[in-house]
């Protein structure tokens, strides 16, 4: 069992160093202090308390951690924070704005592509990537950029669908 602290243990000040970095998550820039060791999972959950990343298994394998890093698809649960220093991170939590859902969130819901919704915020992210960079993807297309990422509910169907969803309003939205 691991407990995190907000503040060190009296006797533990010092005995690790930290490093400043810079770095900007959902379009906010943020400064913060952390020890090398942390990983990038953690300082969003714990130290940003930007909850949507969820950590599954610590080794890549089941994808609930992927972030946007600098736009490409990244696993948070092996990837140290300091490696974010002047880069630019986009969460789950930064595909909404105040008064919309993103197209994908609204493809998962309007195509049932979530049962648990652990594994949701971590499709949406890989997801979104592949849509940046192929605006009109083919089916084996989503599935390939979703084969990162586990989902112990579902068939995937229905979250290929949701994503193919999205990209055809996606698309419909570019041409307005």
């Amino acid at each position: 069992m691991t407990t995190l602290y907000s503040e060190p243990a009296p006797d533990a000040a010092g005995d690790v160093p930290v490093r400043r970095i810079s770095f900007t998550i959902n379009g906010e820039k943020k400064t913060a202090e952390v020890e090398p060791r942390l990983l990038l999972a953690h300082l969003i959950r714990y130290g940003l308390r930007l909850t949507g990343t969820h950590t599954g298994c610590d080794t890549t394998n089941c994808g609930a951690c992927t972030v946007l890093l600098d736009g490409k698809a990244v696993k948070s649960c092996t990837m140290l924070a300091v490696q974010t220093d002047g880069h630019d991170i986009q969460t789950v939590e930064g595909l909404a704005t105040a008064s919309e859902l993103h197209p994908l969130q609204e493809g998962f819901r309007e195509e049932h592509g979530l049962q648990c919704g652990f594994c949701t915020p971590g499709m949406m992210m890989a997801a979104k990537a592949l849509l940046d960079r192929t605006p009109d993807p083919t089916e084996e297309d989503v599935r390939w950029a979703l084969s990162g990422n586990l989902c112990r509910c579902t068939g995937y169907q229905n979250i290929v669908k949701s994503v193919l969803w999205a990209a055809a309003k996606l698309r419909s939205q570019a041409t307005e």
